[in-house]
């Protein structure tokens, strides 16, 4: 039986790259004469924050943003997204015991005009935070942990730059794994059982450099310094009890005056793992982690969610995922195709069940309790601990 046709199958078509993964091409711009005002915000950002100076400098600044912003390139809006969403946080979160729910005019309002131009809610999202925020030491080595530095920094250190330096890694790394998972499909659909294998081969080598880059996490990121000196800044103002009415977005005619009500950066507006979920065919029960997550694709670059979606929807004639049916349909035939393909979910377990571990380690454990802080939640505002470790015990291979 022929598997439904699997169209496109272009990882550039969707903003994707084999040799970095979910991170842009070009490199994300470092400078910008268009934004001369912006990109000095940006690089005073840091000392303004240390010295509870920056709601005071912003509120002083007249036009953030010079004239209209038709003729910019897509790089363009990434560097004023990035910029404009730190400043955002920092001038929400500046005293995270706190923090303000009313952002002024002449940042809220270019603010949203960017966001909105990039398809994302006007909040620092992972696109902004991490995918978009790096740039190499060296041009021509690789993008990999002691090459890259974030571009802006809330007050800097090492431990906030590791902290998405190991994200920024991850995300290069996984470009190898999306093209595999690609070819892999394009094998099933001509039928060649060996090169699937090859493919899912590629798939693990993968995935098991990107475990590696996550067990470094504790090398340069300390937990007590992550969760009082870089986690109140991402926090979003959706279930929030720190901002339990939201935020109002001053001048923005969208919003009317209205409170807004987004969720905070999380890894989880990531691509990659649902990626590998939609794949490799693992599925989870609804709970409040799948409907949050369901959620965080909507903070995610369009083209990214796009690539999801269709991944979601290749499926064979009877309604299996593509790759794991076709696996189902083999396996007594080709043992090594079982094999490979429970190697692939045993390392995507492996990977949640560190992620789970440091949610523990780096927010569960720390134990003083701030309203700006809360412990019970992620920085997306949603009770995680209980949800992951139910994600984790079901990825696992759909047939034995």
């Amino acid at each position: 039986m022929q598997p439904a046709p699997l169209q496109p199958l272009s990882l550039s078509h969707f903003e994707i790259s084999e040799e970095r993964g979910f991170l842009p091409v070009p490199d994300p711009l470092s400078s910008c004469s268009l934004c001369p005002d912006l990109e000095w915000l940006g690089w005073q950002l840091p000392k303004l924050l240390a010295a509870r100076q920056l709601r005071n400098t912003i509120n002083q600044l007249q036009g953030i943003i010079p004239g209209k912003m038709d003729d910019w390139s897509i790089d363009t809006y990434r560097f004023a997204n990035r910029i404009l969403s730190f400043a955002a946080h920092g001038y929400i979160w500046e005293n995270p015991d706190h923090p303000l729910d009313r952002l002024p005019a002449n940042l809220a309002v270019p603010w949203c005009e960017v966001s909105n131009r990039l398809g994302r809610p006007p909040i620092l999202s992972y696109a902004s935070y991490a995918l978009d925020n790096w740039r190499r030491l060296d041009p021509s080595r690789p993008i990999e942990l002691d090459n890259i530095v974030l571009l802006q920094n809330f007050l800097g250190g090492l431990d906030e730059e590791w902290f998405v330096a190991v994200h920024i890694d991850i995300e290069a790394k996984a470009g190898a794994a999306m093209m595999a998972i690609l070819r892999a499909q394009e094998a099933v659909l001509e039928n060649h059982a060996d090169d699937v294998i090859t493919h899912l081969t590629a798939l693990a080598s993968a995935q098991e450099a990107m475990c590696l880059t996550l067990d470094r996490m504790p090398e340069r990121c300390d937990p007590f310094i992550y969760y009082h000196r870089v986690r109140p800044f991402i926090h979003g103002w959706k279930n929030n009890p720190a901002l339990p009415n939201g935020l109002v977005y001053a001048g923005v005619e969208e919003y009317q005056e209205t409170p807004q009500y987004f969720r905070g950066e999380t890894g989880a507006q990531s691509s990659i793992i649902p990626a590998l979920d939609a794949a490799l065919g693992i599925t989870h029960a609804e709970d409040p982690l799948t409907v949050y997550l369901a959620e965080m694709r909507h903070y995610m670059p369009p083209a990214h969610r796009a690539f999801l979606e269709m991944l979601e929807h290749q499926h064979d004639h009877d309604g299996r995922p593509l790759l794991s049916g076709y696996i189902m349909d083999h396996k007594s035939r080709k043992p090594d195709l079982l094999h490979a393909y429970h190697e692939c979910v045993q390392l995507l377990a492996r990977f949640r069940a560190t992620h789970l571990d440091f949610a523990a380690t780096y927010i569960h454990q720390q134990s003083e309790k701030q309203s700006s802080n809360p412990t019970s939640v992620g920085t997306g505002g949603t009770p995680f601990m209980t949800y992951l470790k139910k994600h984790l015990e079901e990825t696992k291979p759909i047939m034995q």
